[in-house]
This record gives C-alpha cells, structure tokens and sequence, in this order.
C-alpha cells in the first residue's frame, strides 16, 4: 500500500497485506474490501449483518483472497483469532443511521462502545495497526464552522437520544487514543462526514439512497425539518483513498483526520438537485422533526469539516462531484431493483411449473 500523494514513508511499504474489516458487509466496508482485494490483498470481513448485508458481500464474491465470517466483534474467541491472522484491522463495525440510533439506544451505544473496546483489545495484545471509524456527529451543536479535530465537542441533554451515538462514538475515540497513549497500540481515528455512493441503505435514515429512490419511484422526496440545515456529500471511493492514505502513514499514528468534503449543500436543494437528474415527476415534501423522529428531536445546522489536517499529511482531496454521487447511487438502485424483478419472475415461474 503507497501513500496517496506518494511521499513519505510507508506502515507497510509495498508489500501485500492482510487485513480484517469489521462490519466489511455495510457500506463503507465493503467499498474498502473491493478496493483491498483489486489491489491483491487479503481480506477477512467480520460482520453480524445488523445494518450490512449479503447482497454487498455478493459483489466481493469473485475476487481472490476473501474470506468473511457472520458473526459479531462480541464473539471474542473468534475475533481474537482474526486479528491474530490479520496485519492491520479496520474496525468499522456499529450501530449507524439517525432512525436506529432513536430507535434503539441501547444497542446503539452497547454495539459502538462494547465493539471497540473488544477490538481494542484484542489488537493491543498483538500491537496489531487499528483504523477506527468516528463520524462527525462527535461535533454536535458547536457553530464554529468548519469542524477542526481539535476543536471543542458541543453536545445536548443527555435527556436527547439523539447524542447517544455522538457520544458512544466519543468514548471511542478516548478509547483508541488511551490504547495509544498508555499499551503503545498503533491506531487512526477518523471522523467521517455524510459519505455516501452505490451499496447505501436508506433503511435506517440516510439521506442520499432515500431521496434517490423516493425519486425513481416518482413519489414525494421528503426533507425533515425546514430543508435549510446543510450537509457536506463525499464519494464513497475518495473516502476509502483518505483511509487508506492515512493508515499508510506512521505519522498518522495517535491522531485524528476529518474525511469529507468541504462542498456544502442544504438538504432541500439536495433534494431538487436529486429530482432534477432522476424524477422530474417528484415533488419536495417537508416532514416535521417531530413526526419524523421524535418530539423534541434536535439537529445540526450545519455540518463542514476542515480538510487541512489530512490534506497536509497525506496530500488527499475528494474529487468527485455531487451530480456523479447521484447518478452512481441511482444506476446501482434501478440494477439492484432489476435483479430484484428477475428473481421475482423466476421464482413466480417456477412456482406456476410446480418446481
């Protein structure tokens, strides 16, 4: 693995390595395993399926050198033989999605906080490299924008579900930085903001694969709130180039990196941008916090993060467009759509032939 701007000396220089994703089946994961895998390396996925799936471990199925476990981090037998076979972890695993974190609590902040702290220490016991995955919930209300690493972290009442993810992920990130700072474990923390691409559910509130396919639908495109809080969308590829340029990086060891993109855009004109480029039939429905989440729900109006820290170190920028996010998120939306249809007809065939 090089580094992204190709300076500089390398974690694992040229050579091939293995590595174990957590929670490779979501999203973000199985982008990074793809990207691993054509690059020759070895990959482990260990991911229980709670918010990832099979359909995303499906297209990594013809690639060399994968192997995948379905089970969960809590399973600690087999998660320390993992990371005893690996030679960097990236734990990405947790409980994601505003719908599910107001939903379910509980197992929001048991899954974020138990998880890594298995992790953590699981690796600490063979100093094996740990990539951990934060959000920039972590900033919460403050209105100093953009969000630098360093500054300080607003959050509201603990009375307001909707910090509990904030603030598992928090706990997290101490939790990294300790097992740095006191058992010298090698790890990277990033703080990831509105990543988005092709393989996204909109299960559990994210907006982007919801707006899509609201739109291909022809339906309402429904926007929470008033439409004026902003957002900053970054590519789900340029994201896995900043993960794998930092983890390249020994100096990126005890730190951690914003990744996003600084192009800020408010979610109602996301929502016209979406209907313009995929359902000039749809038109923009606004839906009140309250019914949409819960009374009381509270957000952030803004949310932009300071590029200059991962830029200065590794040379990385995102590079891909908003309008090319939405019509990659829409082709992979109508394919899936398609298979969907195909196995339906199939099955319906086989049901009317009495197989």
């Amino acid at each position: 693995m090089t580094n992204s701007n190709g300076n500089g000396a390398s974690l694992f220089g040229s050579r091939k390595f293995r590595a174990l994703i957590t929670g490779g089946a979501g999203f973000l994961g199985s982008h990074l395993a793809e990207t691993l895998l054509k690059g020759g390396h070895e990959v482990l996925i260990l991911d229980d399926l709670s918010t990832g799936t099979a359909e995303n471990l499906r297209e990594l199925k013809g690639y060399d050198g994968l192997q995948y476990w379905i089970d969960s981090v809590g399973n600690r037998s087999l998660l320390a033989e993992l990371v005893d076979e690996c030679d960097v972890v990236f734990h990405l695993a947790a409980a994601v999605g505003v719908r599910l974190i107001v939903e379910s609590p509980v197992h929001t902040i048991e899954t974020n906080v138990t998880g890594t702290e298995f992790v953590l220490k699981a690796a600490s016991k063979k100093k094996k490299p740990v990539f951990v995955a934060s959000t920039s919930e972590v900033y919460g209300k403050s209105a100093q924008v953009p969000f630098r690493e360093d500054d300080d972290l607003v959050l509201g009442t603990t009375t307001k579900g909707r910090w509990s993810y904030a603030a598992s992920k928090l706990l997290d990130e101490f939790l990294a930085l300790a097992y740095w700072k006191e058992k010298k474990l090698p790890v990277v923390v990033a703080r990831f903001f509105n990543i988005v691409g092709p393989r996204q559910s909109s299960r559990y509130g994210m907006v982007l694969p919801s707006f899509v396919s609201q739109a291909i639908a022809g339906e309402d495109v429904t926007v929470f709130g008033t439409g004026k809080q902003t957002r900053c969308f970054c590519y789900v590829k340029d994201a896995v180039q900043a993960i794998l340029g930092l983890i390249a990086r020994p100096e990126a060891i005890g730190h951690i990196f914003n990744i996003g993109t600084n192009r800020e855009i408010s979610i109602e004109d996301l929502a016209h941008q979406v209907i313009a480029r995929v359902g000039r039939r749809s038109k923009v429905r606004y839906v009140p916090y309250e019914v949409a989440y819960e009374q009381g729900f509270e957000d952030m109006p803004r949310r932009v993060p300071d590029l200059t820290k991962i830029a200065g170190l590794t040379g990385w920028q995102p590079v891909t467009s908003l309008d090319t996010c939405i019509d990659l998120v829409a082709g992979h939306l109508e394919r899936r759509a398609g298979r969907s249809q195909t196995k339906a007809t199939v099955h319906e065939s086989r049901l009317a032939a009495g197989l």
